[in-house]
């Protein structure tokens, strides 16, 4: 029998570290731990992994379980084309190659690779983060991320040649930074100072700056375009060139909502920044200019978004003209070949209509059903977009859209080993605790008997304005063919219905995100979906914090426990990297007295109580993750292997070279979703 009466966890120290916050001291036990140089913390590592490998190698099924999750990863995946130059590019993955494959061709010629990430390392773990190519396709800067970091390298290649530029050195220490081209002479992109002596992975990022790199010239000489004034510290900072090249367009934001606006007319040769928009009260972004105007999509006296158009010339949103007008559904806008495509969320699933270029002749876009539909972007001049649609039983399928005719045609659909038709995915709505009526989608194999013994795994998130909508995964087609259902809350916090369902689950509201994910658990409860004892819960990031707070809440209500990556010491989560940003949905516990006594009462790293029979717990983190530092994990488990007593075990899986999750390899995610499921099914399973 694998339980934790049979585990003898790591020793794991505990220290005297007091904060006091408002007169309340608060000892941090396993501060110690937040030191990723230090080698009492990597040997604390390196046995965690040696006790969480030996026991979930040794899981019954799991050999079954891998053929299963490899199967359903095993299809070749081609992305929707584009436009460079003379050349349609696109990315293909055979399979199981550990990194999707750039390739292109001319015209109807054969495709050519050209640039192929597999290379970069012989473990697949450094990826390719991002490309840009120049407006007339010749040059390319494509960005690398070593181990899954979020600093990033950046190279220029000749396209033609597919070679480095001569005189041209990699950039370095590029973080949260997109590349912008201003012609062929160079392009702008974004980073912060390192703090010298300090971890690269943990030490905490303010001041975010937009610098501007000429080709030929080292990185030393590139020119700070803005950021960088002390009395005004701006976490996030990006540049856009504009499509038509006559406007650089600078957002600042000092979190994770709200933004500045600056706009540079650039033949004035970056004298002179204009700003637009001179407060974080409201978020805003340029989606296409033309002769003298900028086509901004803002929340402005709009919460769900709007389109408007201004003139360069006024140089604010005062006198802008509405395009596309708000409505109850939250808007994001997208521009390809002179119309705007205005993509909706209706309850979670997408809703796409199309506008001319004045805000006139609204023609819906019919999709093949209810799920996700994304892209509907290209060059102002095209002739035809592609988008994607997929939902939890389908694979994305790219289509093509004809703009004259409004017609959709079928470009490429994956043969998978998934049989789609022995499945159903259904939305609900349940009712949480105040009244409120939240979304879910349930996904399992048709025929499935309510007996409340199937194992089901609830995945949420609920923040960050972020939406959870229909995607197909083969980590989520293999649980279904093994007989799981898989759940997914539309919790508040999200996005799903705007900035009122946002609101509604951040900051002093944020307690209600956890009675959401409880209630969607009771409901699949009581609805015989499962029991207590077949019910698991999932979550990453954000929804790491969702998952650790709900199974200290409600252990008696869920199986088991996958944390993922999570924000689980939310005292001092605003102390590292670019953790102050998220202020705004978490609040801090410097804002006040009760802001700190709110965070204090959920914080998953302060909650753990002795005595208390918590869920099978499985915590996920990575040594490189330097957006959510692994010591949150760490601490969490150090704070559960200690006080735990009951039967479940509380493990760790902490992924070597790799980071909070972007550009992870294959290999190395099918082996986490193979343990994760392992571990999932054999504790809702067992006698």
């Amino acid at each position: 029998m694998k339980d934790s009466q049979n585990i003898t966890y790591p020793a794991t120290k505990q220290v005297v570290a007091i904060d006091t916050f408002f007169g309340m001291p608060v000892n941090d036990p396993y501060r110690w731990l937040e030191d990723d140089l230090s080698p009492e913390t990597h040997e604390w590592i390196a046995a965690q992994n040696n006790l969480s490998q030996a026991y979930l190698s040794g899981l019954p099924m799991r050999d079954d379980i891998h053929k299963v999750v490899k199967k359903n990863w095993n299809y070749e995946r081609i992305s929707a084309p584009f436009v460079e130059g003379d050349y349609t590019y696109f990315y293909k993955n055979d399979g199981l190659q550990n990194q999707s494959v750039l390739y292109r061709k001319m015209g109807d010629g054969d495709a050519e690779v050209f640039l192929d990430p597999n290379t970069f390392s012989e473990d697949g773990t450094t990826s390719l983060a991002a490309i840009s190519f120049s407006p007339d396709g010749s040059l390319l800067a494509f960005q690398l991320s070593e181990g899954g970091s979020d600093w990033r390298t950046v190279v220029v290649w000749d396209a033609q040649t597919r070679k480095p530029l001569p005189n041209e050195t990699p950039l370095i220490d590029v973080k949260f930074s997109g590349i912008s081209w201003n012609g062929n002479e160079g392009f702008y992109y974004s980073s912060y100072d390192k703090m010298e002596g300090k971890s690269e992975l943990s030490a905490k990022t303010t001041q975010h700056k937009l610098y501007y790199h000429r080709l030929g010239k080292p990185q030393s000489k590139d020119e700070l375009v803005f950021g960088g004034n002390p009395e005004q510290h701006r976490r996030y900072v990006s540049g856009y060139v504009t499509e038509c090249g006559r406007y650089l367009i600078i957002s600042a934001a000092q979190s994770t909502t709200g933004n500045e606006l600056y706009m540079c007319i650039l033949d004035s040769k970056m004298k002179n920044i204009h700003p637009i928009v001179n407060h974080f009260d409201n978020s805003h972004s340029v989606v296409h200019s033309d002769e003298g105007h900028l086509y901004v999509m803002t929340n402005l006296n709009a919460p769900n978004k709007r389109l408007v158009k201004m003139s360069v010339k006024d140089k604010s949103l005062d006198k802008a003209k509405e395009i596309i007008p708000e409505t109850t559904m939250p808007l994001s806008v997208s521009t390809g070949g002179g119309r705007f495509f205005a993509q909706y969320l209706k309850d979670a699933n997408a809703f796409v209509m199309r506008y001319d270029a004045d805000g006139q002749n609204p023609r819906e876009v019919l999709l093949p059903g209810n799920g996700t539909a994304g892209g509907f972007s290209g060059k102002w001049a095209d002739t035809q977009v592609y988008y994607s649609f997929t939902n939890y039983i389908i694979p994305p399928s790219i289509y093509c859209y004809q703009l004259e005719t409004g017609e959709s045609r079928l470009y490429n659909s994956p043969q998978t080993p998934f049989v789609s038709s022995h499945y159903e995915s259904y939305q609900i709505f349940f009712t949480s605790t105040d009244g409120v009526k939240v979304p879910m989608t349930i996904t399992h194999k048709k025929g499935l008997s309510k007996n409340s013994n199937n194992p089901t795994m609830l995945y949420g998130y609920g923040g960050f304005n972020i939406s959870l909508t229909p995607s197909f995964s083969p980590a989520i087609a293999a649980w279904l063919e093994l007989g799981g259902v898989y759940a997914v809350a539309n919790l508040r916090g999200g996005g799903e219905y705007g900035k009122m369902w946002h609101d509604g689950g951040r900051q002093m509201n944020k307690q209600q995100v956890f009675d959401d994910f409880i209630s969607a658990g009771q409901f699949l409860v009581q609805e015989k979906y499962c029991s207590s004892k077949t019910l698991g819960i999932s979550g990453g990031s954000n929804g790491g914090l969702l998952v650790g707070a709900c199974m200290l809440q409600k252990p008696d209500l869920f199986a088991v426990a996958i944390p993922s990556v999570g924000v689980l010491d939310m005292l001092r989560y605003h102390t590292f990297t670019a953790g102050a940003g998220w202020a705004y949905d978490y609040g801090t516990v410097a804002d006040s007295e009760e802001m700190f006594r709110y965070l204090l009462a959920y914080s998953p790293v302060h909650n753990v109580k002795p005595n208390v029979v918590y869920p099978a717990t499985l915590i996920a983190t990575a040594d490189h993750d330097d957006r959510v530092v692994p010591a949150h994990s760490f601490k969490f488990a150090a704070a559960l292997q200690a006080h735990n007593p009951g039967k479940n075990p509380s493990l760790i899986r902490i992924d070597t070279k790799a980071g909070h999750g972007a550009g992870k390899p294959t290999a190395m995610l099918i082996n986490e979703v193979v343990d994760k499921h392992a571990f999932a099914l054999y504790h809702m399973t067992k006698p």
